[in-house]
């Protein structure tokens, strides 16, 4: 097994500041961004900034310790610190480990009006063909919010995936269609 890396928390992100470290946990599967570079191609020098999700995924799967004033932190003690900071963790946490585990590179998708844009192989190699938005299980999707996502996802050619957060998760796949 290989040595996981060392993680700094920095404001809400935990920051790898060892070079080989960085490109090793960033080449690994797309996880997190190097410091001042968009795609990097090949090795990088930069520190790699990972957002809480990459990160606690990273924890649960040991391929990453996190530290914070130099004290090294649990699964539990992780989430808890980055819920604080952050909407619906567990949902949306759940829905990341739920991609990764079956193979997808998910990074966030704000840019693409969602929560998650999800890759087959990842940025630099394709365009990302999914956005995910994340939804209560109680909330409703009304005929805007449908047509508005279908919009979206037409404008920036992807598929749209509603994701409700119920037991087990229900994934509800937009693709504009025309006759």
């Amino acid at each position: 097994m290989i040595r996981p890396a060392r993680g700094v928390i920095s404001e809400s992100y935990v920051i790898i500041w060892d070079l080989e470290e960085a490109n090793r946990v960033y080449f690994s599967g797309f996880y997190g961004k190097p410091m001042n570079l968009k795609k990097p191609k090949g090795p990088f020098n930069e520190p790699l900034i990972l957002d809480p999700i990459e990160s606690l995924y990273l924890l649960e799967k040991q391929r990453l310790e996190i530290y914070k004033d130099g004290k090294k932190l649990s699964f539990s003690e992780a989430f808890r610190l980055f819920s604080q900071g952050y909407e619906d963790l567990e949902t949306k946490y759940m829905f990341y480990r739920l991609l990764r585990d079956a193979g997808y590179v998910v990074l966030p998708g704000i840019k693409f009006g969602g929560d998650f844009a999800i890759y087959k192989k990842g940025p630099g190699l394709e365009h990302a063909p999914f956005i995910m938005k994340i939804t209560a299980r109680n909330r409703s999707l009304s005929v805007a919010d449908v047509v508005l996502a279908g919009r979206l996802a037409r404008s920036v050619r992807k598929k749209y995936i509603f994701a409700v957060s119920a037991k087990p998760p229900v994934l509800i796949g937009l693709e504009w269609w025309k006759p």
